[in-house]
């Protein structure tokens, strides 16, 4: 039975009664600064979680799927069922830790026939062509089968046409034959606006490896006659094909028969997709007070070094952002377009937007409407404010190294998880942006986003296609822009330097080197000004948290 002790605590069988005090210490510890873990007079039966005191909240870490599940992509060629299948596995794998993988069958026919076949190789009456195409398709869904039949695999994608009910029976069947008792969803893309349609063949279809080193127009009209030898044969997803979702022209969409966590998100995460090309403008705030001085977090205003970046910003984005050069008759002429701006809530991202120009005009948006458009309209966001050091807040590194030198070392020995005392870890920041990247995936003007080192690698690492491990050693310089233009099949990158290093005083503030080193990448490097700075530089590189 539990007792009571002279000092009007809970003593409890088990628990060691000289561990504990009438004044709530443990060892000498006050109860505020010891380990939480630690039975105390307070708390002489803590919870303890099973991941740790440091623990990676579930739903990043992909505990909240249980089931399994299949996607089979349908839709006519060039209609985006690669950019949206990539785009599904990227934000599950990215943001939730559920394991997921694409199966093309166009990759597996490439190896199985080359790459460059003639459209004829497509028509439905071309016996061998048939025969080739099916051989790819049972290669592609033996591999499928066999990956999703893995422990810890929750999610994979059978990318093809699949264009008659026929050979999706066959993909379902199969599935069925071989065990695999996993919940199956159609997805089929639509795409019969012709405009759209010329646009995905033109800046996607002609780079595939099948039209590698081909004349664009001849590609084009190839292209046309293999989509027309898919047309003789097509038969859209009806209620008869079972649970599916059909996106028409990303506007519309049909929601048939689907159940459980994993589709529902699915279908959540589709409904925010578009294949319209769209770029997005990251930057760090300017120079603040707390860089110059080596802090961490806090919520300075800018030197007067950040202050001309930001008047340097706002120039960028009225010359480079919001306009662009469109073809009249013989001549280029610069056209506004609309655009956005994101900031967070801390007053030196906001005092980086200061300067920015917020003109109205009228805009018609693509579903008919038309209305008034505040140019780069102010939007703070709370999801977009930095990691939060907890109670290292306004401290330097070497502060923190002297005051509290397990958790530095924690720190260093693994960064995407630490979580600082009272405040977050890369983890707990993923999550909260998890929102906010399907915000983006939705959006269709250019987005430019003034935010904070550790918030911008989070984003940068999830369009570039980068592993969650490497977000927090990616290098995002002070006075620089980066334009990330996703694609179907990746995401291009092009860097401004705004502002260089020399025309800047040295803040101080040095984040100190990891045991994993930041992964080197071929990038496209363009624009404003080349120039490179290392990723240890304590100007340009100067960290925030």
């Amino acid at each position: 039975m539990a007792s009571v002790n002279g000092g009007g605590g809970i003593h409890l069988p088990g628990t060691p009664a000289s561990s504990l005090s009438a004044s709530g210490t443990t060892n000498g510890f006050s109860r505020w600064e010891q380990d939480a873990t630690t039975p105390t007079v307070d708390n002489p039966l803590p919870h303890v979680l099973p991941e740790g005191e440091n623990a990676t909240p579930l739903e990043v870490i992909g505990s909240t799927a249980s089931d399994k599940l299949v996607i089979i992509m349908v839709g006519l060629p060039a209609t985006g069922k690669t950019h949206v299948a990539k785009r599904i596995c990227r934000f599950l794998s990215f943001f939730h830790d559920i394991p997921a993988q694409i199966f093309n069958v166009g990759d597996y026919r490439r190896q199985l026939c080359g790459a460059q076949m003639p459209a004829d190789f497509y028509h439905p009456d071309n016996v061998e062509g048939v025969a080739a195409r099916k051989i790819a398709c049972d290669a592609a869904l033996d591999d499928l089968i066999e990956y999703i039949q893995q422990d810890g695999v929750r999610v994979a994608a059978l990318d093809a046409t699949n264009s008659t009910f026929e050979r999706r029976q066959h993909v379902l069947n199969k599935l069925t034959e071989k065990g695999v008792r996993v919940k199956k969803m159609f997805l089929e893309s639509i795409c019969d606006q012709d405009e759209l349609l010329e646009q995905n063949i033109r800046s996607v279809k002609v780079s595939t490896p099948d039209y590698r080193d081909m004349d664009p127009e001849q590609a084009v009209r190839d292209f046309h006659e293999r989509r027309a030898n898919y047309m003789r044969v097509y038969e859209p997803v009806t209620e008869r094909d079972g649970p599916h979702v059909k996106i028409m022209n990303s506007k519309q969409f049909i929601v048939n028969g689907i159940r459980g966590y994993l589709p529902l998100k699915v279908v959540h995460f589709v409904m925010n997709l578009h294949t319209l090309p769209r770029t997005f403008f990251l930057t760090r705030h300017g120079q603040s007070e707390y860089n110059l001085l080596g802090k961490i977090g806090g919520d300075s205003g800018l030197t007067a070094a950040g202050v001309e970046y930001a008047r340097r910003l706002a120039q960028f984005a009225k010359e480079h952002i919001a306009h662009i050069g469109e073809e009249d008759v013989d001549q280029v002429v610069s056209k506004e377009r609309p655009c956005r701006l994101w900031t967070s809530t801390l007053r030196r991202t906001r005092e980086t937007a200061q300067f920015i120009e917020h003109n109205k005009f009228e805009h018609t948006w693509d579903n008919g409407e038309t209305g008034e458009w505040v140019q780069f309209r102010r939007m703070p966001r709370r999801n977009l404010d930095e990691l939060y050091a907890g109670i290292c807040d306004g401290m330097t590194y070497k502060e923190i190294e002297k005051v509290f030198p397990d958790e530095f070392a924690r720190r260093q020995s693994d960064k995407l998880a630490y979580r600082y005392p009272r405040g977050e870890s890369y983890m707990d920041v993923t999550l909260r942006l998890e929102p906010l990247a399907q915000e983006m995936e939705r959006t269709r003007e250019p987005v430019l986003v003034v935010g904070h080192q550790g918030i911008l690698r989070i984003l940068y690492a999830y369009f570039m296609g980068l592993d969650r491990k490497e977000a927090p050693y990616v290098s995002i310089p002070l006075n620089h822009v980066i334009q990330l233009t996703p694609h179907a099949y990746g995401c291009h990158e092009t860097r401004y330097c705004l502002m260089k290093k020399e025309e800047m005083l040295n803040d101080g503030q040095d984040e100190p080197v990891t045991s994993m080193p930041e992964k080197r990448r071929e990038s496209v490097v363009e624009g404003v000004n080349n120039t490179q700075y290392s990723p240890c530089d304590p100007i340009m590189n100067a960290p925030s948290c």
